[in-house]
């Protein structure tokens, strides 16, 4: 079968993502990264070992979290269904803890060679979440905590906040300088004494460390997605468009006074984590809360413009290629012109060249008078042992 007939194929079988995500088109980023959270716990590998269609459905709702969670693919499908998007090229989130000794290896040797992976976090630590079976240990404001987590493992952190310290903002931080792997991740509680993850942050290097921060401040505050920002480095017009769209806004903005979850997830592939965390009041960076509200409202702001501007740019664009492509027929047509009247103007003004004999050994003159003319040759030359002398022949005397 055609490789083109057989993608068409797949599509007609493949399940529209909302309805596989049981959410609605209008539904927000946050919806959809709660129900995919629901979904793929309830079938995660992990929980259903022995079956196959478990198995199936994790993987389209996987799938399904891949499009709709990516600002561009989901507009892409809602625009073009699957078409258009590019199926061998979808990055799917694997849960390490899940594979094979093998296949972890590969997964790390792909890591290293640039390919990006994403990796979720162990379904048995959501489960104990959920659960509310996970030990935490107190962190207080402004008192750094340096341990390490085994791999596909969490520690728990619950850290308490007052109506003063919630309203200066939150900052909480986590780097590691060995430049370990691991996810900062915020819990939210519900009426069961359950713990639901809210947010997750993937550690990133910066200069000699890993480092992951979340900030609650009281205003929107953008973060890298760094998944959603990789562009297709053959179009530069695409990336620099596509630049400000990984930047998204964090779901919560602010801490209420009480008791929150933090928690740190080893994301090695093979050794333990090192890390160190440590959650501060905003109140101490008071310049810094300013300048950072300036700028994520001038992100915010230029998002909205470079939109517009990329509409603009795409016409004049078109606009200019076409120009172009035209500049170059009409300088073709003129050259071919000036070639043709070059040749025409020649065929007046060269002289036909003269072709001379090559024997050169022969010269004949003509001359003539005035009853006939007779031809001398004078090709012959005389030798001097020809020539006559005339000797004056007298009788003795």
């Amino acid at each position: 079968m055609p490789k083109k007939e057989k993608n068409e194929d797949e599509n007609e079988l493949r399940r529209d993502p909302y309805d596989v995500l049981g959410v609605n088109r209008t539904s927000t980023d946050q919806e959809i990264k709660s129900a995919y959270r629901k979904l793929a716990l309830k079938y995660h590998p992990d929980k259903n070992a022995n079956d196959p269609k478990a198995s199936d459905m994790f993987k389209e709702i996987v799938y399904s979290y891949n499009i709709l969670s990516d600002p561009e693919k989901r507009q892409q499908y809602d625009s073009a269904g699957f078409e258009a998007i590019e199926a061998e090229r979808e990055d799917l989130e694997i849960d390490l803890s899940s594979l094979g000794t093998m296949n972890t290896m590969f997964a790390a040797l792909f890591s290293k060679l640039g390919v990006p992976i994403k990796t979720l976090v162990s379904a048995s630590v959501l489960e104990e979440a959920i659960n509310g079976t996970v030990p935490t240990l107190p962190l207080a404001l402004g008192k750094p905590v340096s341990r390490k987590v085994e791999k596909h493992c969490a520690h728990f952190y619950s850290v308490r906040v007052t109506e003063k310290e919630g309203e200066a903002g939150i900052v909480c931080r986590v780097q590691s300088a060995e430049k370990s792997k691991f996810k900062l991740l915020y819990f939210d509680q519900d009426e069961n004494g359950g713990l639901n993850l809210a947010l997750q942050e993937d550690s990133e290097k910066k200069g000699k460390v890993t480092f992951a921060g979340m900030y609650f401040l009281g205003f929107p505050v953008y973060r890298l997605d760094q998944h959603s920002s990789i562009m297709a480095k053959k179009d530069p017009d695409n990336a620099f468009f596509k630049k400000l769209e990984g930047f998204q806004p964090c779901e919560i903005t602010e801490l209420k006074p009480g008791v929150h979850t933090f928690a740190v997830y080893g994301d090695n592939f093979f050794k333990s984590a090192s890390y160190t965390i440590e959650v501060l009041s905003a109140d101490s960076f008071g310049n810094e809360k300013e300048n950072l509200r300036t700028i994520e409202a001038h992100i915010s702001t230029k998002r909205t413009e470079i939109s517009k501007f990329e509409t603009e740019y795409r016409q004049v664009l078109a606009q200019f290629t076409e120009m172009t492509s035209r500049y170059t027929q009409e300088m073709k047509a003129i050259d071919d012109l000036l070639k043709q009247r070059n040749e025409i103007h020649a065929s007046y003004t060269t002289t036909p060249q003269i072709k001379h004999s090559n024997n050169k050994s022969k010269k004949r003159v003509v001359l003539k008078d005035d009853k006939h003319s007779s031809i001398k040759d004078t090709t012959t030359k005389k030798k001097w042992f020809n020539i006559q002398v005339k000797m004056n022949q007298r009788k003795p005397s």
